[in-house]
């Protein structure tokens, strides 16, 4: 049974930074593409950024400069580093899992809330 637990939201100020995680189990995270969604209030899910399993790196143009994905694949976590905080980042932010042949995200977390005040 896939897992993905995400932690690290919070409250920040505009320009701050946080850092979320997300810890998988039930897959290994080096062989999947991995990604952040998020969703603020009245709009669709996004996604923010991504991390195939050849370890190569996408972003949604609004996050480019700001936002760092990574890996650890010993401890089998996700994590995106986000600087320079806008409150338009304001969203619930979703770790997900794609698919081992579709390639297709299908496994999400629970989500974690990301507050950025102005």
């Amino acid at each position: 049974q896939v897992q993905l637990v995400e932690s690290g939201g919070g409250l920040v100020q505009t320009g701050g930074s946080l850092r979320i995680s997300c810890a998988a189990s039930g897959i290994r995270i080096g062989i999947r593409t991995m990604g952040w969604y998020r969703q603020a209030p009245g709009k669709q899910r996004e996604l923010v950024a991504s991390i195939s399993d050849g370890g190569s790196t996408n972003y949604v143009d609004s996050v480019k400069g700001r936002f760092t994905i990574s890996r650890d694949t010993v401890k089998n976590t996700v994590a995106l580093q986000m600087n320079s905080l806008k409150p338009e980042d304001t969203a619930v932010y979703y770790c997900a899992a794609a698919g081992l042949i579709s390639k297709v995200f299908q496994n999400w977390g629970q989500g974690t809330q990301v507050t950025v005040s102005s």
